[in-house]
């Protein structure tokens, strides 16, 4: 008769936790006993467990991410739509703010521009969207606009516009913040122009100005370099022009200390 079968029993190793960390599952390492617990509890089976086991890991990956483009964006301070006050500005439409939420437009390479006075809620807004285009996958950068035309300039003279220009070519979506609020040195015009292009159907823009576009050549000084700044901003672009009080003007009204009839009360309007 032919020798009986033999078996012979499956070794695994005693411990996983290096073998996670040497695949890098810091999650499903740092949880281990009580994601296996929960798994048990709820009499998950292999595939189910293990489905448990690497969402858990997909969602500390996530996080790590988001916060590092968050950390990487530069955004002044943190805000979100949820906090946008939509009944102090009716101007401004929920519905769509909502669809710019879902940040399509920053992978098709739109361009937002959120244009009016002072206080309305403009940055609050441009925080907030840049923030769920990270939260989406996409790599940010806010940066006000003097400082983005200051960063060129000198890079200009220093011979480094090339770099400087590829560094803010990089990110996905590009903040500029306040454009118009300070009047530009008289080459920004040409320097402006040369991002814009080079981000041009590749990376989206999303600009805050307290300034209508046809008042544009006036904020850089050169109208046909203007136009041209706008020729390619507007091209796929979503403009939302906002008309309201200032939020901070509105808060010291309240309180009593603006009048209706002050110079400050009257240029908010």
């Amino acid at each position: 008769m032919g020798a009986a079968k033999q078996t012979k029993a499956l070794e695994l190793p005693c411990d996983l936790e290096p073998m996670l960390s040497r695949l890098k599952l810091t999650a499903i390492r740092d949880q281990l006993e009580s994601l296996l617990d929960q798994a048990a509890r709820a009499e998950l089976n292999l595939r189910e467990a293990l489905t448990m086991l690497l969402a858990a890991e997909v969602a500390r990956k996530d996080e790590r991410r988001i916060q590092m483009g968050m950390k990487i964006a530069h955004f002044p301070y943190v805000r979100t739509l949820e906090s946008f006050e939509y009944d102090a500005q009716p101007s401004v439409d929920p519905k769509q703010i909502r669809e710019l939420a879902t940040s399509r437009w920053v992978g098709n390479g739109d361009s937002v521009l959120l244009l009016g006075p002072p206080g309305v809620g403009k940055t609050h807004l441009a925080v907030a969207l840049g923030r769920e285009a990270i939260v989406r996958g996409y790599s940010s950068l806010y940066v006000p606009a003097t400082a983005l035309v200051t960063q060129l300039a000198r890079a200009h003279l220093e011979g480094r516009l090339e770099e400087k220009l590829l560094h803010f070519s990089k990110p996905k979506l590009l903040i500029v913040d306040e454009l118009g609020y300070l009047p530009f040195e008289p080459n920004a015009a040409h320097l402006f122009f040369q991002l814009v292009s080079r981000r041009y159907e590749r990376g989206s823009m999303l600009v805050t100005s307290n300034r209508s576009v046809a008042e544009w050549g006036t904020v850089f000084g050169d109208a046909v370099v203007a136009t041209a700044i706008l020729d390619r901003m507007l091209h796929h672009s979503h403009v939302i022009t906002i008309r309201g009080d200032s939020y901070r003007l509105r808060s010291k009204r309240r309180s009593g200390l603006l009048n209706q009839g002050s110079p400050a009360a009257k240029t908010a309007h």
